[in-house]
């Protein structure tokens, strides 16, 4: 059994959404010497034009995912895990349901976009099948894009 519930989000949820993102990349600003974007983005516009999902432990969000369709592809724009839920397997259970919703919507690939200095993260989605295709620097960040085949 599960410890969480996963759900579409609702435009009740943007408030709680935001909270979590908040606390699950809080303590990269040290490292990146600014707010990460998934601290600052506004889910209600989220939940409206993308597709979101949430992971629900009693009545506490616990981890959020929002995907869209770009003209790459089908992209996690966002995967934002509580401290307290990390290692708890409900990122995995999201990052599986991207790749089924992908598939499902028709794509044969996913992928996403990660600070170049969240090397945690890029290992993680590196052991998972993703593979590097290009980086974009900007004034203070360069972001990494990672592509993982479905199909």
């Amino acid at each position: 059994m599960t410890a969480w519930t996963i759900r579409r989000a609702t435009e009740d949820d943007a408030a709680s959404i935001a909270d979590c993102a908040v606390e699950a990349f809080r303590h990269y600003i040290p490292r990146l010497g600014l707010t990460p974007t998934p601290m600052t983005r506004d889910y209600g516009a989220s939940i409206a034009n993308a597709q979101v999902w949430v992971a629900q432990q009693q009545e506490q969000i616990v981890a959020a995912l929002v995907l869209d369709v770009t003209d790459e592809g089908f992209l996690i724009d966002v995967i934002a895990v509580r401290p307290t839920q990390q290692g708890t397997g409900v990122g995995r259970a999201l990052l599986e349901l991207a790749e089924r919703e992908a598939l499902r919507q028709g794509h044969d690939s996913i992928y996403l976009f990660t600070n170049e200095k969240m090397s945690e993260n890029r290992a993680l989605y590196e052991r998972i099948g993703y593979v590097e295709y290009k980086r974009l620097a900007f004034a203070e960040r360069t972001r990494v894009f990672l592509r993982k085949q479905l199909k």
